[in-house]
Formats: C-alpha cells, structure tokens, sequence
C-alpha cells in the first residue's frame, strides 16, 4: 500500500489510509482480519459505511479505516418522560448516534413486570417513540423501535435464563426494594427474571458499550456476567464441534457513563432519583409539562436555608441537583454556572431555571405534536428500526440456539 500507517489514541489503534488503498484493502481482507489489526473506535460524525458483514461495520472517516463501536439503551413505555430521562439518557443519545452504530428501543416487555394498564401500554408506547424523535434522536443515524416487535429478545432471554443462578437475582437491589414494597402475592416472577431480559436486550446485538447510570451498573454487571458464563459454557472449541465459528457467543458489553446528568434527582427530595413512580407529579419535570407547570413546579421544589449557591456541598443535595439540571440545559460549564448563580438567592435562581427549562423544551413539544399528528410516518420509523435490530438480533440468536445443541430450522 502506498501510505498505511497506524495511529495510537487513547481509546485504540486506528489504520491510517490513503482513499485509493481502502477499496483495495476490503477486497483483499476479511473484516476479522482487519479486526485483529486495530482496536474498535467510535466513528466520528463525518464517516462513510464501506462494509458490514455479520456484527463488524467498517467505516471509513478521511483517511482512516476504523471498525465501529456498537450502543445500545432502552427506556419503558412510560408516555410521560421527565427530565431525568431526558437528561440522563436520551439527551447524552442525540450526541451518542453520531459517534456510534446506535440501537434505541422502548423496553415494553419490561413494562409489564409490575401491574399495568393494557389499554395504555400501546399508546404510552407510540408516545414515548415520538418523544425520542422529537428530542432529535435521527431515524437516519439510529435504529429506534419497539422490543416486542424484535421476537429474539424473549427467545434469548430464555436460553439465558437455563444458565443463570437464582442466587444471582436474588442479590438484585431493585428487585428487593420493589418486592418489599408491594409484597410476595403481588410480584410476579417477571420483576426477579426481568434482569436477564435486561441481558438479553444488551447481549443480542453483541453491543460494546451501554449508557447507564451510576444506580443501573448492578444490571450491567450481571449482564457482562451471563455473558462470560454462556461463553465459557457453550463458545469455544465447544461451538466449534457443533459446526460453528467457534470463539465467543457473546461479546462482553463496558458501561458508558455519562460525565453529568447521569442521576437526576427529585424536585421534592434531593436524595432520591426523579422516577416516574413517585406518588407526587411535583417530584418531576415532564418533557410534555405546559409553561405554567413547570413554571409552579419549580417555583414549590424543595430547596434550603444556606445563603448563595454551590454544587459541593454535601449537605446541600437540593442545591446540586438543581444547578445540574441548569448546567446541563444551558449547556454551560461547571465552572460557568458557578461563577453566574453563585450569588443568587433562590427566588432568582428558580426564575432563571423555569425559563432556561422552557426555552429548552418548547421546540422538542412542538416537534412532538408535530409527529403524533402523523401516525404513518411514526409506523415506518418503528418498522424499519425492527427490521434493521431484527438482522442483527437474527444472528447471535442462531449463533447461540447452534451452541447449545438445538436442531438447526
């Protein structure tokens, strides 16, 4: 080749090219080959997909051949998203699909682990799709649809689920606290198994990095952990006999935290995290909230007594989070808000954060409206977002009912 080199960065090995050698080097070698040859890099915004074969897309960016890093996330049904799913996860995803091959999907199987309203469950679903679009999630870079709409994630979740100690659900956080709450008679065995569904979602589409917050890193965990589990007891040489590939059924998925805005807490209590669950809609900014409402939510959250504001100070918890949330929809630096609300008192902070809030989410509630009053297009967004996690899913799925002896159909 007339001008290869490699290039060392802190996240890989790049292959450096010159245009009229990529051509010639897809031509001459497997994508597992150019594979071993550099490390996996996120894509920057501007890239060209030259090849996909199987999970491996290669894409080409300037001069450089790099193999390109696969996200994945989901969030439930609920039709009402606040602001701390906003900020804490799809807001991070809009930056997210233009670094990444991006699979966003709304987790409706998860939704039923706790008593619901059938009647809702579809039109939340449609709701909350739309509010992913509207915050600028692009059908064009990511693939957003429906979980339900990909059967593999249920077939994999139970081929997970042979493998799986009990021991290993029981030690599950969420599941002890919301068992506790509404007791043994009222939890189905979906909210102690919804883990390994949880894995199933991440492990289908062989998935290199999963944005989570700091309190979902238990489920991440328990996913990479299936994961080595399954590829110890059925990959390798094993698979291999089987008439497989051999080698890894599952590739092992690293958590990607966001720097900020990774846990929004409650307006009511700066200790506990802005759920949808919470008995109080004032506990919560909804991304569908009319001006007046957020104006009055904000106006009643909870605050303290101490003069000026600050972020660090741990007997502050109201303080931070609500600087946060400024922070992180004005788009300023820690330092920036430090250095403009640090002398404010609390009415003229409340004042500034309606209004930031507002300005912030009144394009994403136009944009809204905007796509619920066209249901046609909502549908072929969903269906070709299946379509294209249904190709992907497709493979591991065969890949692992081949491993674990099933008659081939």
């Amino acid at each position: 080749m007339s001008s290869t080199a490699r290039r060392s960065s802190p996240r890989g090995v790049a292959l450096a090219l010159a245009p009229e050698d990529c051509s010639l080097l897809v031509s001459t070698l497997s994508v597992v080959s150019i594979a071993a040859r550099s490390k996996w890099l996120p894509a920057p915004p501007r890239r060209r997909l030259l090849l996909r074969r199987g999970n491996c897309i290669l894409v080409v960016a300037g001069n450089e051949l790099l193999l390109w890093k696969r996200v994945v996330s989901g969030v439930q049904p609920t039709g009402m998203v606040h602001l701390g799913n906003y900020l804490g996860a799809i807001k991070n995803w809009v930056a997210l699909q233009d670094l990444y091959e991006t699979f966003f999907f709304i987790v409706d199987l998860h939704a039923i682990t706790l008593p619901y309203d059938a009647p809702e469950l579809s039109k939340a679903t449609r709701s909350t799709a739309a509010i992913y679009l509207a915050c600028g999630i692009d059908s064009s870079k990511a693939s957003i649809f429906v979980q339900s709409h990909v059967r593999a994630h249920v077939e994999l979740m139970w081929l997970l689920s042979s493998s799986t100690p009990i021991g290993w659900l029981n030690r599950m956080i969420q599941f002890k606290e919301k068992s506790r709450k509404a007791g043994d008679e009222n939890v189905g065995v979906a909210l102690l198994t919804y883990p390994v569904l949880m894995a199933s979602d991440i492990l289908l589409y062989q998935s290199d990095l999963v944005p989570v917050g700091e309190d979902q890193t238990q489920h991440l965990e328990l996913t990479r952990e299936i994961a080595e589990r399954l590829n110890n007891l059925y990959g390798g040489r094993k698979w291999k006999k089987l008439g497989g590939r051999g080698g890894f059924l599952f590739k092992v998925p690293e958590a990607l935290i966001p720097p900020a805005g990774a846990r929004v807490m409650s307006l009511t209590d700066g200790l506990s995290k802005m759920s949808k669950s919470a008995p109080s809609d004032q506990s919560r900014i909804n991304l569908l909230d009319p001006k007046d409402v957020i104006v009055n939510k904000i106006k009643r959250c909870k605050t303290d007594s101490f003069p000026g504001l600050e972020f660090d100070n741990p007997e502050r918890p109201e303080c931070r989070n609500l600087l946060s949330i400024y922070q992180i929809i004005t788009g300023k630096t820690k330092e920036e808000v430090v250095s403009e609300c640090q002398y404010m008192n609390w009415g003229t902070f409340k004042t500034t954060l309606a209004d930031a809030l507002i300005e912030h989410l009144q394009p994403i509630q136009a944009r809204y409206e905007e796509i619920m009053s066209d249901p046609g297009y909502l549908d072929n967004v969903l269906s070709e977002g299946a379509g294209k996690a249904s190709e992907i899913a497709d493979i591991t799925l065969n890949n692992v009912y081949q491993a674990m002896g099933f008659l081939r159909r």
